[in-house]
């Protein structure tokens, strides 16, 4: 069954969900155990959101906004890299600790300079030129994510099809570690509600 959400819409909601785990983490300061679960779903998401819009959304700019999407594509993946480089550095990282704090809010500051850029400029020129196949590129991005690593790959490459094999290497690895990750409960995320 094809998605309703245009591409703008999926996108804005993964950005939001990044926001609300941020929040989440730094509310728990003090509850070591919280805050890394906090952590470890923050990483998670920021990772997945990563390749689906390297995977998916890039592509599509690159084809329908020509040099223009290129060039916007391009900007785009160099941000990413950088974040990735972030988290991977954070993965050796205590979380709570003030070293892990300090990355962290650099690297939202980075995150949200770039998600606000791509939804005030980037999404509303590709929404013109996808029409109704936004909801399909939303239904792709999505289940995209379904399949994409868990963990930052900064040494990975960025661009398909060499970043889809990588991350079907990769993707099983990380689903392993995940196993063996803590991530919220439904009692830590009531109590991030409340």
């Amino acid at each position: 069954m094809a998605s309703k959400q245009t591409l703008t819409q999926a996108i804005k909601e993964d950005h939001q969900e990044m926001y609300e785990y941020h929040d989440n983490y730094k509310k728990f300061s003090g509850d070591a155990d919280s805050q890394t679960r906090w952590a470890n779903q923050l990483r998670w998401e920021i990772a997945r959101h990563a390749v689906g819009e390297e995977l998916v959304v890039y592509p599509l700019m690159e084809k329908h906004l020509g040099a223009q999407g290129r060039k916007l594509a391009d900007h785009d993946r160099e941000e990413h890299q950088h974040v990735k480089e972030m988290l991977y550095k954070m993965e050796s990282m205590t979380p709570g600790s003030a070293e892990y704090d300090k990355l962290l809010e650099r690297m939202m500051v980075s995150l949200r300079e770039h998600n606000d850029s791509e939804e005030a400029n980037d999404l509303p020129i590709l929404e013109t030129h996808l029409g109704e196949g936004s909801q399909q590129a939303a239904s792709q991005f999505s289940l995209t994510k379904k399949f994409a690593p868990t963990r930052s790959h900064p040494s990975a490459p960025n661009k398909p099809p060499f970043e889809t094999f990588a991350g079907f290497l990769a993707a099983p690895m990380d689903k392993l570690k995940d196993a063996f990750t803590k991530f919220p409960t439904n009692e830590t995320k009531d109590a991030a509600a409340s």
